[in-house]
């Protein structure tokens, strides 16, 4: 058992890896008392006034307590997170982080927007953590890049994966938790969606590019196309590798 965890964690692709250990070694070090959460949650007073930037960071990487809901959350975080990177995003480590820092930049600034609304601010003032909204917007982009793909719900009924974040946003109201979580996430996602794969088709234009900076970061693989083996190609292969 512990070697078949070891080997899924050694395959598993480099940003969901990172991603999980400091979010299952963060949720560890606040149960032992290690790490308290008060140095960890979003506080815009705290950022702006005494310069406490690793903020903005550090509550994406808290779960709450060690219980069943944390389990859900991490499925959720390692099977997402990794389909994401290993398909829509293959090769492309570069474009999947920026994808991360895009959506928790539009997470912030909602939540920082919000608390200055009247009448909404004191539900805005009880987000102290975007990690779950965070995983609930990979889940929504997801749905959105493979939307054929038919799901099951516990067992009792099946739907496609385009309908997953209105299922669990429904499942959210059933069990009485709040939904603000999971629509922070749905509008952090929507918007990459829109941005990423909706309006270059409607304009031919691309507004979300990764900087050069970022794609420094990563050594990206390029993806290779392999030919039938029963086919010659008049070209090198080397000119079948794909940026």
């Amino acid at each position: 058992m512990a070697q078949a965890i070891e080997e899924w964690y050694k395959q598993t692709p480099i940003i969901t890896r990172s991603y999980l250990t400091a979010a299952v070694a963060t949720t560890i070090g606040c149960s032992l008392e290690i790490i308290s959460p008060y140095h960890l949650y979003l506080n815009p007073r705290l950022v702006v006034k005494q310069y406490q930037i690793w903020r903005l960071i550090t509550n994406f990487f808290f779960f709450g307590k060690m219980d069943l809901d944390f389990l859900f959350h991490m499925f959720f975080l390692a099977r997402y997170c990794k389909l994401l990177e290993e398909n829509s995003f293959r090769g492309r480590a570069a474009d999947f982080f920026y994808m991360l820092l895009f959506g928790a930049t539009v997470l912030t600034g909602i939540v920082l927007v919000g608390g200055m609304i009247p009448y909404v601010s004191q539900s805005f003032a009880k987000i102290f953590f975007l990690s779950n909204s965070l995983t609930f917007m990979m889940v929504y982009v997801w749905s959105k890049q493979n939307p054929f793909i038919h799901m099951s719900f516990l067992g009792l009924f099946t739907f496609s994966a385009a309908y997953l974040p209105w299922v669990l946003l429904g499942f959210s109201i059933l069990v009485g938790t709040s939904t603000w979580v999971d629509l922070l996430g749905m509008i952090a996602g929507h918007a990459y969606y829109f941005l990423e794969d909706v309006y270059p088709q409607m304009t031919g234009r691309r507004l979300l590019k990764t900087p050069a900076f970022i794609k420094q970061l990563f050594a990206d693989d390029p993806v290779v196309v392999a030919p039938p083996a029963n086919v010659r190609f008049p070209i090198p292969p080397q000119e079948l590798h794909q940026d």
